[in-house]
């Protein structure tokens, strides 16, 4: 039996509307899923431009309303975190560990543009009787998503907020598992966090979590620093915005790591101009790291390379959700990990217009979509 689902569909020329699609029942390796909540980030504002039409969003949080005949990892009634990198479990990059860049399935790396062809069951959810993708293969800013097994994660812990939960499947997975799992930053080590929106939160996280000792956190904006500090940060440099490459901020940096630079470095703003920032402020043989995601040509003065630096862009943290999720959840429980306090504002459906305004205003850390 299929059901009207209320949804903010892209129309691929930079605008959207809220409509309702038809959504059919799961096949046998998919999962119904009610959602609850949708953390929103920049790649939703980014969808509306991908030229063609596509249920928004690729982070949420809800319960299982029906499953398929081959489904074994969650039942009707489980509260599940969405996860948009699905592995296939067979192809060369899953056999090496890398399910977040599976060469199948990956929105990213096999499809692009955020949804992968021929993974979907695309008659599974029409729009005016036309079958329409789900943004990252899951769309979840619409009350009810059909999805494959592999993109939901059971939620254990009953007490977790399904807002704070709906987070963690993109931003706090990308910032927590840039620290954690692809710096993999050492207890006693300097990191330097350049950008303290939802992703640069979520890097001190992993930095505090992984017990680093000093934590940088340099901003253009104060009332982010201040942020920053309730996060994790154990210093703070208010940048310049006319600070070219954020060489003034580097020398900073160095000051306070013994004149010779932080062991590691995160870039964490999606500016091109500063692609190179963070190796500016690593010492020899530290590791840079790209973590905001910039696809465009960025030029690098190569002696920013010298000595032995490593310089690495991962994607999505080299996330595996069966088990970080998981550990997520835990650091989160133990109260090592704050969720609740980077959600700035949740919305209604119906108001995204104004959750996307906040959020390219910088008013918000993370806004949230919750649904009835």
């Amino acid at each position: 039996m299929s059901i009207q689902s209320k949804s903010a569909i892209a129309k691929g020329d930079g605008s959207f509307s809220i409509e309702y699609v038809t959504v059919e029942n799961p096949q046998e390796d998919e999962v119904l899923v009610a959602i609850k909540a949708a953390g929103l980030c920049h790649t939703d504002h980014d969808s509306l431009h991908w030229g063609k039409p596509i249920i928004m969003g690729h982070e949420g949080a809800g319960i299982v309303k029906a499953i398929g005949a081959k489904v074994t990892t969650v039942k009707v009634g489980d509260a599940v975190i969405l996860n948009w990198a699905t592995p296939c479990g067979k192809c060369f990059q899953c056999k090496e560990k890398n399910q977040h860049i599976c060469e199948n399935n990956s929105p990213v790396v096999a499809g692009g543009n955020g949804y992968t062809p021929g993974h979907a069951h695309l008659e599974g959810t029409t729009c005016n009787n036309t079958p329409i993708i789900r943004s990252f293969n899951i769309g979840t800013l619409s009350e009810y998503t059909l999805v494959k097994e592999s993109a939901v994660v059971k939620n254990t812990y009953d007490k977790m907020p399904f807002t704070a939960a709906s987070i963690i499947s993109c931003g706090v997975m990308t910032g927590y598992g840039s620290a954690v799992n692809s710096a993999k930053v050492k207890e006693h080590s300097s990191v330097v966090v350049l950008g303290t929106g939802g992703v640069g939160l979520n890097v001190i996280q992993g930095a505090k979590v992984s017990k680093a000792s000093k934590i940088i956190a340099i901003d253009i904006n104060e009332n982010r620093l201040e942020m920053a500090k309730q996060f994790g940060a154990t210093h703070t440099i208010l940048a310049r915005k006319n600070d070219k490459g954020l060489l003034e901020a580097a020398k900073k940096v160095r000051i306070m790591t013994d004149g010779r630079g932080a062991d590691y470095a995160f870039e964490c703003t999606a500016i091109p101009a500063l692609g190179a920032a963070p190796l500016a402020m690593v010492r020899n043989a530290g590791t840079a790291v790209q973590v905001s995601g910039i696809e465009e040509e960025v030029l690098i003065d190569m002696s920013l390379f010298e000595w032995d630096k490593i310089y690495i862009n991962p994607l999505y943290g080299k996330c595996n959700p069966q088990t970080d999720f998981p550990k997520i959840i835990t650091h989160y429980k133990n109260g090592d990990l704050l969720l609740d306090e980077m959600i700035t504002r949740t919305y209604s459906l119906d108001n995204l217009q104004q959750a996307f305004d906040d959020m390219l205003s910088g008013k918000n850390a993370k806004g949230v979509i919750v649904f009835d």
